[in-house]
């Protein structure tokens, strides 16, 4: 079981993209004090913690819902996950830039910047898989965690910072790009190789 939540936590935490959102929220916070920062941070972290648990929970409906099979979706989720990894390798977080005269806390910093579409398409196929009660505990224990550590590396996200840099960071974020990248490749072969079997 600790195997299979290392496993959950790290593809989990990568989907997240953990330096990319620390980089656009550094970006939009900008002109904030510190301890406002911690504050968003915070408050971006419940959100974000809310809103992944609630895809996952009860995203499986929408299957039902549409008459989408698991496959089809996973073939989807895979091609958009590949997109965001994408733009995560040729990386830019102007388009969410700016001052903060309104709250951030859910858009854009929530959504789409930690919750994006991959991240959506991720949880609904997980929510969708039949899991054993230990299987689904591990998993939401991975996903908290995950949600967690990007909450922890926005509020030291200043120390972040100055630690590794802006260029820094912006290596760190192609690398999750790449490893991203491919794990959305696996998801869409996956999703391929079931849906050929069926025909």
């Amino acid at each position: 079981m600790l195997t299979l939540f290392i496993n959950e936590y790290l593809k989990l935490l990568l989907i997240l993209t953990p330096f990319f959102v620390l980089s656009v929220f550094l970006s939009v916070t900008r002109d904030l004090s510190l301890a406002e920062r911690h504050r968003t941070a915070i408050k971006v972290t419940l959100a974000v913690a809310v809103i992944t648990f609630a895809i996952y929970f009860f995203g499986h409906y929408l299957f039902r819902l549409f008459g989408i099979t698991l496959d089809a979706f996973r073939i989807g989720a895979g091609a958009v996950l590949f997109l965001s990894a994408l733009s995560l390798i040729r990386g830019s977080t102007d388009e969410f830039a700016g001052g903060c005269e309104q709250d951030v806390t859910v858009v854009p910093l929530a959504i789409p910047v930690v919750v994006g579409p991959g991240t959506i398409g991720v949880l609904l196929v997980k929510g969708a898989q039949s899991l054993s009660w230990k299987q689904e505990v591990v998993t939401c224990l991975a996903l908290l965690a995950a949600v967690g550590t990007v909450g922890a590396l926005l509020y030291l996200g200043t120390r972040v910072e100055r630690l590794i840099g802006q260029k820094g960071l912006t290596i760190m974020t192609k690398l999750v790009g790449l490893f991203l990248s491919a794990l959305a490749a696996q998801i869409f072969f996956t999703g391929v190789q079931n849906f050929l079997k069926l025909t």
